[in-house]
This record gives structure tokens, C-alpha cells and sequence, in this order.
């Protein structure tokens, strides 16, 4: 029997920092070796946490980059880039799992970097159901044309920061690759007041809060006398945690460079 996979975890004391030590522990092919969460947290300042033998702080995280062979990183934008200042051999070669979103232009940059020695896959989403639906969405662009104008409803729990989620940017940068356009060019957020008539081959995007909704994204494609809705509803967070997971024991050992979900699924 193979040894088990290494996991370290930067945002440990988060929800899906949770999520994954519960799933870890209860797979023996999985062994979890230690998470990183900021300075302040309980976990971090005591040293361990519930599904982790220790938690660090990122000043002190040196050890356990060394020990995985993939890092999980479910946190704040800040940590990958401080985590990289700070212990940059200890990441070098690393393979590496992002789903934190929010990044920046120079965070992704990094990501960049960082994938010229180590493999790479970041994705604003790890469900298996959520990255069929993406790859659903652009073929049925591309069937559709554009006679059918495209709405994106996405609705999630109050707590959530940024809007639109990075899934439904996801769903909306499908929508542009099978038109061929950049996503900037056609996207528009909500509509207020005397808003005009709806330009051809605009995608709108409408961001719903409240609640405790894990996660619900709906694909509209509206045509003149008939309507297509393609949708993802999220009942547990574990099928982000779990999708990870597979992305993690997918991307370990592959050749330096990015990945997406795509190919971990054989979806092109």
C-alpha cells in the first residue's frame, strides 16, 4: 500500500479548513500533517485544533510546508503571498491546491511563479458538480448563440464577502471564451433606475445574500419564445472539501506548471 498523502491546510480554523481535517481523518490514504492559520486565532495561539495535530502561525509554518506534499490553501489573500516572503524554499516544489478567492493581480502573479517549480491549480470552485455545470454552460453558448441573452443569479450565506462569488465569474468567463470575447468587455453587475434596453451580448450578474446558503448558482439563457436554466444548488460545503481533495491527489506528482479542475475531471 502507497504512503499516505501529506496534506497541510493554510486556513485551518476557516469552514472548509475544518471540512477538510474532518474528511482527512476519516480516509487512511490521507494523512493530515499540521494546519497554518493567523496570529490571534485560538487554534494558532495554542498550537493545535480539532482534526489537526498542530496548528502554526505563518511566521512558524516552515516545518509543515516541508512535510506535505500538497498545501490546501482555503484562507485570506494575504497568506499564500506571506507565506512565500517568508519560507520560500520550504514552498519551492511544493504542489499546491488554491481556493481562496479574492485574489488580486499580484497574487495571481505569484501563482504564476510559483508554478514554474511546483504544480499548480487554483479554481474559485472545487465541486465536481460545479465545474460540469461550467463546462455545460460554454457548450451551451456556443449551441445557443447569441439570440439568448445570459443572466447569472448566485446566492450565498450572509457571511460572504466578495460579489459576484468567483464561481459565478467562473460561469460568466465560459460564457465569454465560447463567444469569444473577454469577460470584462460584456459583464455587468446588477441593474438600477432607468437601466436602458438590454444590450445584445451583455452578462449580467446578480448576487443574492442571506442566511446560511452554502451555495446556489443559476445560468440563465433567455430567447425569445423559449428559456434554458442551468443550475448548481450546494447542500453541504463537504462537496468543496471533497473536490479539493481529488484535485489534491490528482495534481501530487504531476509535472511543475497550472491545472485546473478541467483536467482533473478529463473534461479538456
Amino acid at each position: 500500500m502507497p504512503p499516505p498523502l501529506r496534506l497541510a491546510v493554510g486556513g485551518a480554523t476557516g469552514r472548509m479548513g475544518q471540512t477538510l481535517a474532518r474528511l482527512a481523518a476519516a480516509d487512511p490514504s490521507l494523512q493530515m500533517v499540521g494546519g497554518i492559520a493567523p496570529a490571534g486565532s485560538a487554534a494558532a495561539d495554542a498550537g493545535a485544533d480539532d482534526g489537526y495535530p498542530v496548528v502554526r502561525v505563518p511566521e512558524a509554518a516552515a516545518d509543515l510546508l516541508r512535510q506535505a506534499d500538497v498545501l490546501l490553501d482555503f484562507s485570506a489573500p494575504e497568506l499564500l503571498p506571506r507565506l512565500a516572503a517568508l519560507h520560500p524554499e520550504a514552498l519551492a516544489g511544493r504542489a499546491l491546491v488554491v481556493g481562496t478567492t479574492g485574489l488580486g493581480a499580484e497574487a495571481l502573479a505569484l501563482l504564476d511563479e510559483l508554478a514554474r517549480r511546483a504544480p499548480v491549480l487554483h479554481a474559485a470552485n472545487f465541486s465536481v458538480g460545479v465545474n460540469l455545470l461550467a463546462a455545460l454552460v460554454e457548450q451551451a453558448t456556443r449551441a445557443l448563440g447569441e439570440a439568448f441573452d445570459v443572466e447569472i443569479v448566485e446566492a450565498h450565506h450572509r457571511r460572504k464577502a466578495d460579489a459576484p462569488s468567483g464561481t459565478a465569474l467562473q460561469l460568466g468567463a465560459a460564457v465569454a471564451r465560447a463567444r469569444g470575447v473577454p469577460l470584462d468587455s460584456a459583464r455587468r453587475d446588477g441593474r438600477s433606475g432607468q437601466s436602458g434596453e438590454r444590450p445584445r451580448g451583455e452578462i449580467g450578474f446578480h448576487a443574492v445574500r442571506g442566511g446560511d446558503v452554502v451555495g446556489e448558482h443559476r445560468v440563465l439563457f433567455l430567447g425569445e419564445r423559449e428559456r434554458l436554466e442551468l443550475a448548481h444548488l450546494a447542500g453541504d460545503r463537504a462537496v468543496f472539501a471533497e473536490g479539493a481533495l481529488r484535485a489534491a491527489r490528482w495534481l501530487h506528482g504531476r509535472p511543475a506548471g497550472r491545472y485546473t479542475m478541467r483536467q482533473v475531471l478529463g473534461l479538456g
